[in-house]
């Protein structure tokens, strides 16, 4: 899950591309892409475009929020095709799982599907209100993934700016970023970085990727199919970190019991052994 490539579900052409790229999740939009005129038609769109794909596992939904009278409709065309998940906008807290979960598996049902096998992914920061809820998601059923977004949140309250000279997000967007991930890291379940409109600049993409990895982030959404190489770059362990984590884990194992080891002039205890053990587990190594 570490690119989550976003197509307009009333393009098929964009949302082809989504599909056929490297991301390791299509996800195709039926919310702010897709003007309330035409979401009728993308349903059909993007049903036909899932129920195309070769792996449908990977290639997701993005419904309109529960707070308002798209969401059923959105389902009742999508579920069938068998998308991969849900991701669910402008969630107010674990309660919103709960209920779509509810409205999935009475579809999954009608439709003889394995109950559960359409997963779920939430957008926790996109209202005031979600901001005081993101340690809510614990046990949400299908929940494996959360993300954040400051585009609806800045609309809210009425922000003029999100960023600062320095290009950096304002305080209170640096706080919903460090809520999603706080939250997500409770829940038990990945925490994904926001969007970066600015699609053109790829080093920028490609520093803030490795940054938000490095504070634990486990992927990135994008908005461009030339954000995806970097997205997948930045998240995806180097050979020099795997070869380190697997030093501090063999150091660990020549010294059975030890709190503490000590390699290459460095003091270790088991907070690092437990961060190695992560880095190889997202490498794919036991």
């Amino acid at each position: 899950m570490r690119s989550w490539l976003f197509a307009p579900g009333d393009s098929e052409r964009k949302m082809a591309k989504a599909i056929a790229s490297e991301a390791d999740i299509a996800l195709l939009d039926l919310e702010d892409s897709v003007t309330p005129e035409n979401k009728a038609a993308a349903r059909e769109a993007v049903a036909s475009a899932i129920a195309g794909a070769e792996d449908r596992s990977r290639v997701w939904v993005r419904v309109n929020p529960l707070s308002g009278d798209w969401t059923e409709g959105d389902l009742d065309a999508v579920v069938p095709a068998g998308p991969g998940g849900i991701f669910l906008p402008k969630a107010g807290g674990g309660h919103d799982v709960e209920r779509l979960d509810a409205m999935l598996t009475a579809r999954e049902v009608e439709t003889g599907m394995d109950v559960g096998a359409i997963r779920v992914a939430a957008l926790v920061t996109e209202t005031a209100a979600a901001m005081f809820t993101t340690g809510s998601y614990d046990g949400a059923p299908r929940l494996v993934a959360m993300s954040w977004g400051a585009e609806d949140l800045s609309s809210e309250l009425g922000a003029r700016e999100q960023r600062g000279p320095d290009g950096e997000y304002t305080h209170v967007y640096e706080m919903a970023r460090s809520l999603c991930l706080l939250g997500a890291v409770k829940a038990g379940v990945a925490p994904i970085e926001t969007v970066q409109p600015e699609f053109r600049d790829l080093d920028a993409l490609s520093a803030r990727a490795k940054s938000v990895r490095a504070q634990g982030f486990l992927g990135m959404l994008a908005i461009h199919p030339a954000q995806v190489a970097p997205i997948n770059e930045a998240f995806t362990p180097s050979a020099e970190e795997i070869e380190h984590a697997r030093a501090v884990i063999q150091a660990f194992a020549d010294n059975p019991g030890a709190g503490t080891v000590s390699m290459d002039g460095n003091m270790l205890d088991r907070p690092h052994l437990a961060l190695a053990e992560r880095l190889l587990a997202e490498a794919g190594e036991a």
